[in-house]
C-alpha cells in the first residue's frame, strides 16, 4: 500500500490576516466600530465582522465609503495594532479578489502577490492623504500597484525558446477593466493617475466635473485627457501589446506614442504631472 500523504495547507499573508481578524471579532468582546457618524450605515456600533458583511451585501455611495474609510484609517493610525488588523479585515474580501485576479495565470507568484497586495494596501492605509475623495479606490490601487510589480518583474523568465510567427487574434488581457488599466500604466502607456481617472469615471460613480474642480482644470480638458488615454489603451489592446509579457523597450515606445500636439503645436505628453498630485499622497 502506498504511503498516505497529507497536503500541507497554504498559509499566505491574506489567509493569516483573515485568521487574525476572526480572533479580533469573536465573542465575547469583538472589536466594535462606531457607525453612527457614517451616513448610510446603521445608527449604532457594529462588530467589525458585521460591518464587513454589511458592506459586502449592500451598495453604498462614495460619500459613505469615504467617511467610513477615513474613520477606519484614522483608527488604524491612532488606536493601535488591533485597528490595523481590523481595517485590513474589513478590506480582505476585496484584497483577496484583487490578488486572485493578478496571480491568475501566474500561480507560482500567488504567495508573493498576496503579500504585496497586503503590504501596498497597508502602506497606503498608514500614509495616504485622507482628505481627497475616493479613499477606498486609492487604497486598493496602492495594493494593486505593489502586487502587479511582482508578476511584471518576472514576466519574461518563462518565454519559450521558439515563438510561432504569423498573425493572431489578440488575447484579452486579464478579465477586469481595472487590471487592464493598471497593466497599461505599468507599461508606461498611461499614467497611474489617468488609469484611476478612467476607472473612477467609467466604472465607479465619480463625476468628471467634480474631479476637474478638485484638480483645477476644466471638465472638457479632463474629458480630452481621458479620451486620449482610452485611445492609446484601445490601440494597444488591438495590437495585443497588453496580453503577454511587455517587451523591455515598450515603455520608451509607449511614451513616444503618447506625445500629441497641443493646441499651440508644442508636444504634449500624456504622463505629464497633474495639478493636484503635487500635494496629494497618491
Amino acid at each position: 500500500m502506498a504511503p498516505t500523504t497529507h497536503a500541507t495547507p497554504t498559509h499566505t499573508a491574506l489567509s493569516t490576516a483573515e485568521k487574525a481578524f476572526e480572533l479580533l471579532t469573536c465573542e465575547p468582546a469583538p472589536l466594535m466600530f462606531d457607525a453612527r457618524p457614517v451616513p448610510g450605515l446603521p445608527d449604532r456600533p457594529l462588530p467589525l465582522d458585521e460591518l464587513r458583511t454589511l458592506l459586502l451585501g449592500e451598495h453604498h455611495s462614495s460619500d459613505t465609503t469615504d467617511v467610513l474609510w477615513r474613520q477606519l484609517a484614522h483608527h488604524a493610525r491612532e488606536w493601535g495594532p488591533a485597528w490595523v488588523v481590523g481595517a485590513i479585515g474589513v478590506a480582505l474580501p476585496a484584497l483577496t479578489h484583487l490578488a486572485a485576479r493578478i496571480s491568475r495565470g501566474s500561480r507560482r507568484h500567488a504567495d508573493d502577490v498576496d503579500s504585496e497586495v497586503l503590504a501596498g494596501f497597508l502602506d497606503a492605509l498608514r500614509t495616504a492623504d485622507l482628505a481627497p475623495p475616493r479613499l477606498w479606490l486609492r487604497l486598493c490601487w496602492a495594493g494593486w500597484r505593489a502586487a502587479v510589480a511582482v508578476v511584471k518583474v518576472d514576466d519574461g523568465e518563462e518565454l519559450p525558446p521558439d515563438l510561432a510567427t504569423g498573425s493572431r487574434t489578440p488575447r484579452m488581457p486579464y478579465g477586469h477593466p481595472d487590471l487592464l488599466l493598471g497593466r497599461a500604466a505599468a507599461a508606461g502607456l498611461i499614467t497611474p493617475d489617468t488609469a484611476e481617472l478612467i476607472s473612477a469615471t467609467r466604472f465607479g460613480d465619480a463625476l468628471i466635473e467634480h474631479l476637474a474642480g478638485e484638480q483645477g482644470v476644466t471638465a472638457s480638458a479632463l474629458r480630452m485627457r481621458r479620451r486620449r488615454a482610452e485611445h492609446l489603451v484601445a490601440a494597444a489592446v488591438s495590437r495585443g501589446d497588453l496580453s503577454g509579457p511587455i517587451p523591455s523597450g515598450y515603455r520608451a515606445q509607449a511614451l513616444t506614442m503618447a506625445v500629441e500636439p497641443s493646441e499651440g503645436g508644442a508636444p504634449r505628453r500624456e504622463n505629464r504631472k497633474e495639478p493636484r498630485r503635487a500635494s496629494s499622497a497618491r
